[in-house]
């Protein structure tokens, strides 16, 4: 197997988990990090032995064959467009870009250069979402006709130390959390047809409790309170809550509901979790765990509880596929029309009314437990 030499843009918070478990895969080589803050590159280069570079020195470098791009989404699209133009494979934190236009021309580009594009997020290769998808593919509970998915809380400004960004345009509780719902519903039912929505702000500031910058407000400028709908290609319905402005609620994270039964799916930004079923007899049961490994804890949450985190599976995915010449799980089809999926939902929030897709992607294929196992070291 050829590794891809892996250079990394954007030291933030997430780039250390990128840089944590990227060496679980066997297809990757971590090389070198970068940033337009050069404390931060060397910080970062330090703590995991890589080469510190400028940005201009990584896209031009000739040891890097893929560069993740986990800048904040406002700057995706132009960061991954000088990745390909710099002739290199492109891997993004999620959403991959902020408008559907954008995402258009990377796929152009890509398609022209014979490069591939990735996009995070890759939590529905987790142990638990593959689980659910074989018992829907297998015919367990039937067609699904129906689902909700419910992602809400009160923000990011009690933890984050700068929250701006996650209450300015290409922020908010959709594009932001909303990757990981669509993404996981549209490997599980296919792609979507049209949505519509009702979209609001219900604070227009918010108080940062935390860090040297607490008690400080900051602007909303989008919305943070989306309740949404979503038409499926296979005809199925499915509603989606996904807000920042409620303090409690009780509602399960995704259900969905077939003909012959319903399926209850763990929260989809992390890899593990219960996955239940229940029949026409309507006695909810857990479905037996499977031995993939991207459903094993391998870390403990910050409420002790013990959790499976393999970021960088998607892009170790993208490498190997690479090599053996197929389509990657990850891939730039399912990025775009999940970003289609979520600017239309704002839009149709905005504008009170249905709107259609234009976009549409295949299910990425399923990867069972071998297949999982075939990627790690």
């Amino acid at each position: 197997m050829t590794k891809l030499r892996v250079g990394i843009i954007g030291c933030g918070n997430i780039s250390t988990t990128y840089l944590k478990y990227a060496p679980l895969f066997k297809s990757l080589e971590l090389t070198a990090v970068a940033d337009i803050n050069m404390d931060a590159a060397n910080l970062r280069a330090s703590e995991y032995g890589l080469r510190a570079s400028t940005v201009a020195d990584l896209l031009a470098a000739s040891d890097i064959d893929v560069i993740v791009n986990l800048t904040v989404p406002a700057v995706h699209y132009e960061i991954t467009k000088q990745i390909l133009e710099s002739g290199k494979h492109a891997y993004s934190e999620k959403p991959l870009v902020l408008t559907l236009d954008e995402g258009k021309s990377l796929q152009d580009i890509a398609a022209k250069k014979g490069l591939r594009v990735g996009s995070a997020p890759d939590t529905f290769m987790g142990g638990s979402h593959q689980l659910a998808r074989a018992a829907i593919d297998e015919g367990k509970v039937g067609r699904i006709i129906g689902g909700t998915c419910h992602v809400m809380s009160h923000g990011m400004e009690h933890w984050h130390p700068n929250p701006d960004f996650f209450f300015q345009p290409g922020g908010g509780p959709v594009l932001d959390l909303g990757p990981y719902y669509i993404t996981n519903l549209i490997q599980l039912i296919g792609p979507v047809t049209s949505v519509a929505a009702l979209a609001n702000a219900s604070f227009p500031t918010r108080t940062i409790s935390n860090g040297a910058r607490n008690g400080q407000t900051v602007p909303v400028d989008t919305p943070t309170n989306i309740h949404a709908l979503l038409e499926f290609a296979n005809g199925a319905t499915v509603t989606l809550a996904a807000s920042w402005d409620v303090w409690k609620h009780n509602h399960a994270n995704m259900e969905l509901y077939g003909e012959e039964g319903s399926l209850f799916v763990p929260d989809p930004n992390f890899f593990g979790g219960p996955v239940e079923h229940a029949g026409r007899d309507g006695i909810i049961t857990a479905l037996p765990e499977t031995d993939h490994p991207f459903g094993v804890p391998n870390i403990t949450d910050g409420q002790g509880n013990p959790r499976a985190n393999y970021r960088c599976a998607g892009l170790a995915d993208m490498a190997t596929a690479i090599d053996e010449g197929r389509e990657h799980r990850c891939n730039i089809d399912l990025a775009v029309h999940a970003v289609d999926v979520m600017v239309s939902i704002l839009r149709a929030g905005a504008e009170k009314r249905f709107i259609p897709m234009t976009s549409t992607c295949s299910r990425p294929e399923a990867l069972s437990p071998d297949q999982a196992r075939a990627l790690m070291v």
